[in-house]
């Protein structure tokens, strides 16, 4: 079954308009969801929507306010915010073209969507315009209306596709000048700088894919969910064994030697380890199929 689009409307860029989909692009579906529950029971803890003079609500019943002054507010509705926009809201307005490496992913606010275009009427300036995109290395800023606020975004080209990238707004982002002053000033020594950029160099990894790096935690908190499940002990994984070097540049230089030798990185088991119930019934399982 395919995606269902999370937004429909147009890509404009002045007097060209491109009907186009959005499809978030970031997959939940392996995240594992956690409840809280009574310690004392595991019964699981519900929460209720209670007014201190009504009791409990139904969510009908519900609406969003705004705290002017001490216990006094205003209400808002959404239908009353959407008035303040026009129809034309329900498109992303391309303001104009930055280089591809202008904003700093500081301020990237952790969603993305891919446009794909709205029939086949948009194909042909979908591809005009990311074709033209890709050719003059560069990237859009936008604003669009996403989840009832208007949103800065990124237009950017993503392989063969166009997607946005939500922004934060610069006044939300704490600038660096704030941590300046924590920063060291200390000037590197030449000869451990010199060790520092072959070690660099050494650990530059020659082939990079995204996909190498698998969601450790989902796996380390399935496996042991099964355990658990199972009825096995975990038990602390050991620490690695790991030399004792107080001094930079004998640490420097023996990273060096490691990363140029093509030595692996030593890292703790990631795996939750199993007591010895399950240890003894693994043994037991792997006899009884050497007597059979």
């Amino acid at each position: 079954m395919a995606p269902r689009s999370s937004w429909k409307g147009f890509l404009k860029l002045s007097l060209v308009s491109v009907p186009v989909k959005a499809y978030t692009a970031h997959d939940t579906s392996e995240e594992v969801h956690l409840n809280q529950l009574h310690k004392s029971c595991n019964s699981r803890i519900r929460y209720q929507k209670v007014c201190p003079e009504h009791g409990e609500l139904k969510s009908d019943e519900i609406v969003s306010g705004y705290e002017f002054a001490k216990d006094q507010y205003v209400v808002i509705d959404p239908e009353e915010i959407a008035k303040l926009r026009s129809e034309s809201d329900k498109s992303i307005h391309i303001d104009g073209f930055v280089k591809a490496d202008a904003v700093d992913p500081i301020y990237h606010a952790g969603k993305t969507y891919y446009l794909l275009p709205d029939g086949v009427a948009g194909n042909r300036p979908y591809s005009l315009l990311l074709q033209g995109m890709v050719q003059a290395g560069v990237q859009a800023l936008a604003h669009v209306v996403l989840t009832g606020r208007e949103q800065l975004v990124l237009v950017r080209p993503v392989e063969n596709l166009l997607a946005i990238t939500v922004l934060h707004y610069a006044k939300s982002v704490k600038g660096f000048v704030e941590f300046r002053g924590d920063a060291p000033q200390e000037a590197a020594a030449k000869d451990e700088l010199a060790l520092a950029k072959t070690l660099i160099q050494a650990s530059t990894l020659e082939r990079f894919d995204l996909s190498d790096y698998p969601n450790t935690y989902v796996e380390n908190l399935t496996k042991m969910i099964r355990m658990k499940i199972d009825g096995e002990e975990i038990v602390q994984a050991p620490e690695p064994e790991t030399p004792k070097i107080l001094n930079l540049m004998d640490a420097l230089k023996k990273s060096v030697a490691e990363a140029q030798a093509g030595a692996p990185r030593k890292m703790a088991p990631s795996v939750p380890a199993a007591g010895r119930g399950a240890r003894r019934r693994k043994a037991a399982g792997a006899e009884g199929r050497k007597r059979g």
